[in-house]
This record gives C-alpha cells, structure tokens and sequence, in this order.
C-alpha cells in the first residue's frame, strides 16, 4: 500500500457505485466495500445548495456509526449536479432520464462530490466542484445513450466516462473524477495526512 499511515486502518468504502469503487482501487488503497444500509437523502430547505453533497456525505457517515469503531476508517460520498440553481436528483426511470438530459443539453451545470472520512478519533469532510459544458444533444442521440446504458444510478442522468461524455462534453474546469463521483486526488491528500 502506497500510504503507510492507513495500514493500521481497516478501511470501508460505503457505496454501491462501481466508479467510487474503481477509482478508490486504482489508488493502490485495500478496502472493503459496505452497502447494507440505505440513508435517508433529505437535507433541510435552508440549506446552501453547495452544502448539500457534504450534508449527505456526513449523514451517510452518521448511519455507519455502530461499524466506526476500533481500527475501522469509513469513507462516504455524495454526488450532486445543479444547474440554474436547482439540484437535479437521479433519474427515476428512462423518461425522467430523457428530460433531465435535454435540460442539460447545451448548458453548462455544477457538479459537487462531498466526501467525508470517519474513524473513532475523528472525521474530515471536504467537497469539490467542477464545471461541465454540454454541446446540444439531439433526441436520437439522447434515446440511443439512454437505450446502451440505461443512466438511471447517476445524478444528472449521465456518466461522463461513457458514450455521452465522448460526444457530448464540450469542455470541463475542475476535477474529470470528481463529475465521476469521486474527487480522487483530493480525497488522496486528506488520507495522506490522516
């Protein structure tokens, strides 16, 4: 393991989603993936829009507490897109998918991953933002994305490591991992220096 600091850890990586998954393993870091309890995804209404994602990240975090103990080290996240100041959930089903990418179609929106990482001692949570520009999108190319690789787990109705994001995305600023779901490098610092 690359981090000597975290082998006195068990770490825990509590999310069903195979990139955060793919990208934590790429990191050369041993982890077991945990998924058995399903968080209740609801934030206050006051709430700042940008807060969100680490509000859900630390919530996750919070239904975990009874495995936080001893040697155990819980990474959780929390993926957002907004766009015109409002926050597009998850795709209900492939009509929701449909709409929600013709919104974003030739717009640029906001992705936000919080993330926040959980040991007996103490928890560290960070976001990071990361702007993304859509080209026009027509309703062929929209069906044919939805119809290959059924979007229906992504917040924003799109994954932009698939098809979509080949021909689709003009340009990014921020963080390629972080629209992933995961702002690696970042969640690379703060584990160096837990």
């Amino acid at each position: 393991m690359i981090l000597e600091n975290l082998k006195k850890y068990n770490i825990l990586l509590a999310s069903k989603s195979p990139r955060r998954q793919n990208l934590l393993k790429e990191l050369g870091i041993k982890f077991n993936t945990i998924t058995n309890i399903n968080t209740n995804e609801t934030y206050p209404d006051n709430i700042d829009i940008i807060k969100v994602p680490e509000y859900l990240a630390k919530k996750k975090a919070q239904s975990y507490t009874k495995i936080i103990i001893n040697n155990n080290l819980l990474i959780t996240a929390d993926t957002i897109v907004i766009l015109n100041n409002q926050i597009i959930n998850k795709p209900h089903n492939k009509q929701n998918a449909k709409e929600i990418l013709n919104k974003i179609s030739g717009k640029e929106h906001t992705v936000i991953t919080g993330v926040c990482i959980t040991s007996e001692k103490k928890q560290i949570c960070f976001s990071e933002k990361s702007k993304v520009f859509f080209d026009n999108l027509t309703n062929q190319e929209i069906d044919y994305y939805i119809n290959k690789y059924n979007p229906i787990d992504k917040a924003g109705a799109y994954g932009i490591q698939e098809w979509i994001g080949y021909i689709g995305i003009k340009k990014i600023e921020g963080s390629f991992y972080n629209i992933m779901g995961l702002p690696i490098q970042k969640l690379y610092k703060h584990l160096k220096n837990y």
